[in-house]
């Protein structure tokens, strides 16, 4: 089908309370920076992304067991990074604005703390313009293998220096590193965090 793009002032005409935002398979949206925004404000209970090139993403809410692995993993590197004072960890609803012109947001992300804090405090109430130094997907049933495998790509390649592609049904992790060929683990028992997240050793016995 053709793009469709949705002009600013067309998103004057709010939609009902509760009312979600659909895209159908097949159609695809284009939408400029400033209209991202506006979008994401006017439907803070989705979850969105937007490509390089506009194309939007509307993404599916996680189900109660993955979002429970999700937590799970969030919460080791959040108990691995107070500990040390280490960096900034984020969840699903914090968006990063890549090089690219994406619009990224993770399931877990880690940045370290001297570039998190030359981030100004304006600049982290927005859609950040910082590169992760981690980040982490885990898939659901409703996550499309190789579109994930394509962002992990783009990560790497827009500056991150370490990514986790976990998949609970396959048991399977993919880590990707810069200039490295994709390394595949079948039932890891637990990842650590290399140079990139020094003493980190998460435990997969809840995620995989």
């Amino acid at each position: 089908m053709g793009t469709t793009v949705l002009e600013r002032e067309k998103l004057d005409m709010a939609a009902p309370t509760g009312t979600a935002l659909i895209v159908p398979r097949g159609v695809r949206v284009k939408v400029d920076a400033p209209t991202f925004d506006a979008l994401c404000a006017a439907n803070r209970d989705v979850r969105l992304e937007r490509e390089a090139d506009g194309g939007l993403i509307v993404m599916a809410p996680a189900g109660i067991d993955s979002s429970g692995r999700n937590m799970e993993l969030g919460r080791q590197i959040a108990n691995w990074n107070h500990a040390g004072k280490r960096g900034h960890v984020t969840e699903s609803s914090g968006g990063f604005t890549l090089p690219n012109g994406s619009v990224r947001a993770p399931d877990v992300a880690w940045i370290v703390r001297e570039r998190w804090e030359g981030v100004s405090r304006m600049e982290r109430r927005r859609f950040a313009r910082i590169v992760p130094d981690f980040v982490a997907e885990v898939l659901s049933p409703s996550d499309d293998r190789d579109e994930t495998r394509a962002k992990m790509a783009e990560y790497i390649a827009q500056g991150v220096r370490l990514g986790w592609l976990i998949d609970p049904d396959q048991q399977t992790v993919e880590i990707h590193r810069p200039g490295r060929d994709v390394e595949t683990l079948t039932k890891p028992k637990t990842l650590d965090g290399e140079d990139v997240m020094p003493g980190l050793v998460v435990d997969l016995a809840e995620i995989l």
